[in-house]
């Protein structure tokens, strides 16, 4: 992900096995990742932070 600061604006959503997209919040980046760690695990698979210039996978962005 290019934009890492913690004060970066983020979406943070969920894609759902339907294709579609739930928005859980707009915020700091570092404001997305304590929110996504409070979701449950099933959630947790299909969470995604976006950027004005990049799109991440959390669990991708966590692990590495």
């Amino acid at each position: 992900m290019r934009t890492t600061y913690d004060n970066a604006t983020v979406r943070l959503y969920h894609l759902g096995d339907d294709g579609g997209a739930t928005t859980l919040m707009y915020g700091a980046f570092s404001q997305a990742l304590r929110v996504a760690e409070q979701q449950p695990q099933e959630v947790q698979d299909g969470l995604y932070l976006a950027t004005d210039n990049d799109v991440v996978a959390y669990l991708d962005l966590i692990e590495g």
